[in-house]
């Protein structure tokens, strides 16, 4: 992977996570396209997840900040609350990471047909939102925190989108859809940079283990971080107000997409 295609894919990276079409399956199918071979090895987008979710605290700092200030008083406030709910929708992805990392970075070597399947399950969510109507919907409660947390552990699943999961996942338990939208871009951030901090650590991100370039890298991350910070401040209200069945619409022309040029190409 050189330069130029690391910063395609950090492109691609930054203006995807926002939006629930599945970044990971959008940096596979690049990666298809330029003719880079798709491996297990998944140190690429560990690198550019950091970079997105940097981005995304760059831009929810405040939203962050108060969450931290709160909590670290000690009380049982709303703010250690919130934090709680976080925590609790970890769980299941951290029981991923534990005991079944290997079986899913094996799957991002699967090609275009597992990528075109999940974002046919994720238009395939989105589009059920629009069918289950509530009359009253909630803020997030510590079971629906859960079982947004196990959408998150099925959605590393490439092609399958996080936020189009998490996000479908709490609509269809009642969540408020500007509170969703907002969990699900926190609850992403320690898991992420989690992961990155054991890369580097374990020494994951050197040349010679990843056969990666360091300026691949480097300029993956900056590219995925600046078009992040454009991204996530515009993208996040856009996901709140718009109606998911455009997204629900792209994803199955993706899918179908992805699909046909893998039988085809």
């Amino acid at each position: 992977m050189n330069w130029l295609e690391a910063l395609i894919l950090g492109l691609i990276q930054g203006l995807t996570e926002f939006l629930p079409v599945s970044s990971s399956g959008h940096l596979i199918i690049g990666k298809e396209i330029l003719g880079i071979k798709t491996t297990d090895n998944i140190v690429f987008e560990i690198v550019v997840h950091a970079a997105t979710v940097l981005s995304t605290i760059t831009i929810l700092w405040k939203e962050i900040r108060d969450l931290t200030i709160g909590t670290l008083k000690f009380k049982w406030n709303e703010e250690t609350k919130y934090v709680v709910k976080i925590l609790i929708s970890m769980i299941p992805v951290l029981i991923v990471a534990l005991f079944f990392k290997e079986t899913v970075e094996s799957l991002f070597g699967e090609g275009l047909i597992l990528v075109g399947s999940m974002l046919l399950v994720t238009a395939l969510l989105l589009s059920l939102t629009q069918a289950v109507k509530f009359k009253e919907r909630k803020e997030v409660t510590y079971k629906n925190a859960f079982l947004i947390g196990i959408a998150q552990a099925i959605a590393v699943l490439p092609g399958l989108s996080r936020s189009g999961a998490t996000i479908s996942t709490g609509l269809l338990v009642g969540t408020k859809k500007e509170e969703v939208a907002k969990f699900s871009f926190l609850m992403v951030l320690i898991p992420i940079l989690g992961e990155a901090f054991l890369g580097i650590v374990g020494g994951e991100f050197s040349a010679a283990q990843s056969g990666i370039p360091t300026i691949s890298l480097v300029v993956g991350f900056l590219t995925a971080y600046i078009s992040g910070l454009f991204a996530c401040k515009f993208m996040i209200e856009f996901v709140k107000r718009t109606n998911l069945l455009w997204f629900a619409a792209y994803c199955l022309v993706m899918g179908l997409i992805a699909i046909g040029y893998s039988l085809f190409f």
